[in-house]
């Protein structure tokens, strides 16, 4: 749908008339329950397994829709800053200081959901506590060999928080730009590594397994992130050269016509 939205706002601007907002007003307004929607259907495909009490948990697609507004903002804060230095675009620094500011609210909600999860998981010190166990500490004596991812995420996401909490950091490029960085990959381990692995950490037979990525799939998380950055790319191209093509200018300033 966002597609679709783009590319019918880039014709319009091709062919040099106004778009329809009877036909873009609506489907941006329908896109926004369609993204929560997303990742909220994502969340309950996990904790919809009764048999992975690591992800039985109600906050599961709150905590999805929180991490996702922390990400995605950090990304769009990176492309940005390069698409003004390197295109036509004029985006104002209000504009990136008011992302950073609603990316420190969701990176807040985000840390006090999952502080809420660890409170439960600590205090009520049922069995099923051993999945945190396992993605902190470890297990019997062996230490967690993601122990590091999942320290180095929650260390990152403080970090960032702090960052885009305080004006004086998050309104200044290199502060904000770190902080955009630690945001993206604590997101990106606590999504990846720290959700996935204590859910299969012990099995339903209370086996461990340490996990180990394999060389495949390094290989097809490079292909999603190149596929997704290559289409990025062309659409960023093809947006510019339809935007600021001279000969387009001319064509709609009648007065420059001659």
């Amino acid at each position: 749908m966002n597609a679709f939205v783009v590319i019918y706002l880039l014709w319009c601007a091709a062919q040099g008339r106004h778009y329809r907002e009877r036909i873009v007003v609506p489907l941006v307004i329908l896109s926004i329950p369609l993204a929560v929607g997303i990742h909220t259907v994502t969340a309950f495909l996990y904790n919809g397994m009764a048999a992975r009490p690591y992800w039985n948990s109600a906050i599961l697609a709150p905590r999805f829709l929180a991490s996702a507004l922390c990400s995605g903002p950090a990304v769009l804060l990176i492309l940005f800053q390069v698409l003004r230095r390197v295109s036509p675009f004029e985006i104002k620094d209000d504009a990136i200081h008011k992302i950073a500011e609603l990316m420190a609210y969701a990176m807040g909600f985000n840390l006090f959901l999952f502080g809420a999860e660890i409170f439960k998981e600590y205090y009520s010190d049922t069995h099923h506590l051993v999945h945190y166990q396992y993605l902190f500490f470890g297990l019997h004596g062996e230490t967690s060999p993601i122990a590091i991812h999942a320290w180095t995420s929650l260390v990152f996401s403080v970090i960032a928080f702090l960052i885009f909490l305080v004006p004086a950091t998050r309104r200044n490029l290199i502060t904000m730009n770190l902080g955009a960085l630690l945001i993206y990959f604590s997101v990106y381990i606590e999504k990846g590594i720290a959700l996935i692995i204590p859910g299969y950490t012990p099995d339903t037979l209370g086996q461990i397994y340490h996990y180990v990525p394999s060389v495949t799939e390094i290989r097809v998380a490079i292909g999603v992130f190149g596929t997704g950055f290559l289409l990025y790319t062309l659409l960023v191209r093809l947006a510019v050269g339809i935007l600021f093509n001279p000969a387009r200018k001319v064509a709609l300033d009648p007065a420059t016509a001659h």
